[in-house]
């Protein structure tokens, strides 16, 4: 089998950091092209110091890693270092890593990939806000054409939001971005908080990790533990949910999870509903799918996967 090609927009983060480590630890399925940094749960000058730390610790320090967009296409930066701390990884032991950055600018590393590759051949997994996209879609039209699909964390349906009433963080940090990518005609594949808040770290699947007793093992252990304690708090739920992990389990066993193919809108007008991801879930609108927005995941399944490839870093 060939490995699908990929690259993966990020913005770590403990939940990004794990979906990191999980795409990193699947060679023979994912060739990661390039691992491309935006500004999101923490200012970019962070996101990509923390992608080159996972590098490390996964031992693929062959994977390029570029920064990309420190703003929103035309907001402020919201971050939430509320949720991940202020230096987006807190929970375990950090350092300055040795690793890099790639000369160039994330938006155009993307452009070149997809100019350099056959057409659809190249799958964008962003796991923060859709800034490094949207912005490589308007300054080069013609990649559109070239991307064989978008797999994305962001949005929400039935679970609403969980930064404003209405809007998930990521969509909502840059909605404008969003709107971009969700009006571009390239398949979309969704996971919205609907999946991933019942894909739980519970202490026994977080002590499972752990028990690998490897750096890998242990550096996601110890992030999973600081996690948590937010989302227990606010949800009262047994454990954090891991929201960009779903991307990459995805492309892995895309049986684990079931959902409807629809049509998603972006709201960036309303004060009250900012980012809010309208997705027609029940066929009420005459308005063409543009996304399979995912509804539900096999969590079992899901952290037997994660397990199984962190124990092979």
């Amino acid at each position: 089998m060939t490995a699908r090609k990929i690259i993966i927009d990020t913005d770590p983060g403990q939940d990004d950091a794990v979906a990191l480590l999980l795409a990193l630890a699947s060679p023979d399925e994912l060739d990661i092209l390039g691992i491309t940094c935006v500004a999101g749960n923490v200012p970019l000058e962070l996101t990509q110091k923390n992608a080159r730390m996972i590098c490390e610790v996964a031992g693929r320090t062959d994977v390029p890693v570029h920064a990309g967009c420190e703003a929103p296409l035309s907001r402020p930066l919201v971050t939430a270092e509320h949720v991940h701390g202020k230096t987006g990884l807190d929970g375990p032991e950090l350092w300055e890593p040795k690793l890099q950055l790639t000369e160039g600018h994330a938006v155009d590393f993307i452009i070149h990939s997809l100019r350099r590759h056959a057409p659809g051949s190249v799958t964008l997994c962003p796991l923060g806000p859709l800034t490094n996209i949207a912005s490589a879609i308007q300054k080069a039209p013609d990649i559109v054409k070239r991307i064989k699909e978008i797999v994305l964390m962001g949005g929400a349906y039935f679970e609403v939001g969980n930064v404003t009433p209405a809007a998930e963080f990521n969509i909502y940090v840059d909605p404008e971005a969003a709107k971009v990518v969700f009006t571009s005609g390239v398949p979309l594949v969704v996971m919205p908080l609907d999946v991933t808040h019942k894909a739980l770290a519970t202490r026994p699947r977080v002590e499972a990790i752990r028990a690998l007793d490897s750096r890998a093992g242990h550096f996601t252990a110890d992030m999973l533990d600081f996690f948590e304690r937010f989302d227990v708090a606010k949800y009262g739920s047994q454990g954090g949910p891991l929201h960009d992990p779903c991307v990459i389990a995805y492309l892995l066993q895309p049986e684990l999870f079931t959902g409807r193919n629809v049509n998603v809108e972006i709201e960036t007008q309303s004060e009250l509903t900012l980012g809010m991801t309208v997705a027609d879930w029940w066929g009420v609108t005459d308005r063409e799918p543009n996304a399979m927005f995912m509804g539900d995941v096999d969590a079992d399944g899901f952290f037997a996967l994660i397990t199984e490839r962190l124990a092979r870093l």
